[in-house]
């Protein structure tokens, strides 16, 4: 686990047992309890940055993905310009390296 605090790590305990009661498997509420518990880090602005690290769900299509998962999906193709590019030319830009 991250460096929560013991509320934290209770706030996940107990989002992670209301995910189990609703029928949602063990690994996906886990999941959910961490993102919920690290979004309200973000915004409290407990952790050092606030910009998602993901690159968004793969089953969504491009152009529904924010410009920041668009950014960082274009970092791990190594896309040049990448930083000044709009998100349709980020969008343009990864599907011609696919």
């Amino acid at each position: 686990m991250p460096s929560w605090t013991s509320k934290d790590e209770r706030r996940f305990e107990k989002i992670e047992q209301s995910q189990r009661k609703r029928g949602v498997p063990r690994e996906r509420a886990r999941e959910i309890a961490a993102r919920t518990v690290n979004k309200q880090r973000r915004l409290e602005g407990r952790t050092p940055n606030t910009r998602t690290m993901g690159t968004g769900n793969p089953r969504r299509p491009l152009e529904a993905r924010t410009v920041n998962e668009l950014r960082n999906r274009a970092r791990e193709m190594n896309i040049p310009g990448r930083s000044r590019m709009t998100k349709a030319e980020l969008v343009r830009a990864i599907r011609e390296r696919r």
